[in-house]
């Protein structure tokens, strides 16, 4: 029987080992902090249900044009809308075991080995893993997966303590809402909790190194979400770089190296993520690292020594769970013989969970603009959508990117409430190479928010 070894139970490794089982080996999965990784315990899941709750706050905000008003028990109008965080937070926990229990469960339903402790290679084709205990059990394989992710990034000037000053793996702790918060990065993480917990009423400053909010983003979309951001109270500080961050009491002070100081009752540092692939037995075994300690591989996850695969954030290919999920079911399919289709990361989608969402997919207007690609690209305001205008949504937009010559849709952007799941008819077009044309030829529901996809696309027509 073929023998499989994962090293991590994230996204990578648990839906490798999956698909590995399904197809007859056998399967270990070797795991340190529990099924689902840091995407299920201290990331996507919990950071998404704590969003849940803030975008609830920004409906109820809105409510009164809508023609909603609230009261309280005298009969009186209500004044303002409060959030129990330590409530929120319980239930963000809450359901992070619960979505780890429901993965356990599954892979042990399809006779997968749970081994809780920690992996190492030695050599390509054996692991050693160290037991809760201190023992040692080791496993032979045919083939072994690599999937123990990333860590936030921490700096020498900026220690988190757990309390105040926090990554964003231990914002799920506090227990009463910040009077003042500073957000230090204006990537992905740090722009999805800045504009939750604007959200959810506290007072927010964002500590930007670049020019703009969002900088690996559609410079558009950025633009539409730095505004509004703005617009709800957000203080935002461009080209503005963190020193340290100290602390004195109840009071963080987050020092720029201009020799500003903010000082706030609380601190996230969002400052990017570390592989974890030090003393993994990775070097001895023939597996080469690239800059920044993370894994090297190809498109079928392949490492440089033979049999050993890697998915997940340890490769720094894509840090989203979706292309971790995807890497691990590629590598075990190449592994077994299987059909396969090497990954493509033109034609992943990825969202940004800020208020209004940011979607993504397939080339981007900056390629467009530095002459990668030719092609044509069309905006339309979601401001001109009947189901928005309903809605009361103001911000926001579809824009469609198409070859000029066959018409096919090679990228899209998607930019207000749901773009997450607005953006799939687009990722299908990119996914399929389907036309602007048939794109726009799909009945859509009137009144919708994908009415402005088919419309978007009906302007790219050309006769």
């Amino acid at each position: 029987m073929n023998r499989v070894v994962i090293v991590g139970g994230g996204p990578g490794g648990y839906e490798s080992a999956l698909v590995a089982a399904q197809a007859g080996a056998e399967v270990t999965v070797v795991d340190t902090d529990g099924l689902g990784g840091s995407a299920v315990l201290t990331d996507c899941v919990p950071s998404k249900t704590l969003i849940a709750t803030s975008e609830l706050m920004i409906e109820l905000s809105g409510s009164s044009e809508l023609g909603v008003n609230f009261q309280d028990t005298e009969g009186d109008a209500a004044t303002s809308i409060r959030v129990d965080l330590s409530r929120v937070n319980q239930r963000v926990k809450q359901l992070a075991t619960d979505q780890s229990a429901d993965i356990l469960r599954r892979l042990e339903r399809e006779d997968v080995r749970i081994v809780r402790g920690r992996g190492r290679l030695e050599g390509p084709q054996r692991v050693v893993a160290t037991l809760d205990d201190g023992s040692e059990e080791r496993f032979d394989a045919d083939a072994v997966l690599i999937a123990t992710g990333a860590a936030p990034r921490t700096l020498p000037s900026a220690v988190p303590d757990g309390e105040r000053i926090l990554t964003w793996e231990q914002v799920y702790d506090i227990t009463e809402v910040p009077e003042k918060l500073v957000v230090v990065g204006s990537g992905v993480t740090g722009a999805e909790f800045a504009s939750a917990y604007l959200s959810l009423g506290i007072d927010v400053t964002l500590v930007s190194s670049r020019d703009r909010v969002l900088p690996g983003e559609d410079a558009d979309a950025a633009g539409v979400l730095e505004e509004v951001l703005k617009r709800r109270g957000m203080k935002v500080l461009s080209r503005s770089r963190m020193e340290s961050v100290t602390r004195s009491g109840d009071v963080v002070t987050v020092r720029l190296t201009d020799g500003t100081e903010v000082e706030a009752s609380h601190c996230i540092l969002a400052l990017g993520s570390v592989p974890n692939t030090s003393d993994l037995g990775l070097d001895e075994a023939g597996v080469r690292l690239k800059d920044g300690g993370f894994v090297g591989v190809d498109r079928v996850s392949r490492t440089t020594a033979r049999g050993v695969y890697a998915a997940g954030d340890c490769t720094g290919v894509l840090m989203l769970a979706s292309v971790a999920a995807m890497q691990g079911r590629i590598a075990m399919q190449h592994h077994l013989g299987d059909a396969v289709l090497p990954l493509d990361l033109k034609k992943v989608s990825s969202n940004v969970f800020t208020s209004p969402e940011i979607a993504t997919v397939g080339w981007t207007q900056q390629a467009v603009d530095a002459g990668e690609i030719q092609a044509e690209v069309v905006m339309l305001p979601l401001s001109g959508n009947p189901r928005a205008k309903m809605q009361g949504v103001r911000d926001g937009f579809v824009k469609l990117v198409c070859r000029p010559g066959t018409g096919i849709i090679v990228g899209g952007v998607v930019v207000g409430p749901r773009a997450s799941e607005l953006i799939h008819p687009v990722a299908v077009a990119v996914g399929e190479s389907l036309t602007a044309d048939q794109l726009a030829g799909v009945f859509t529901v009137y009144p919708s928010m994908t009415g402005s996809i088919a419309e978007a696309a009906r302007r790219l027509h050309r006769v």
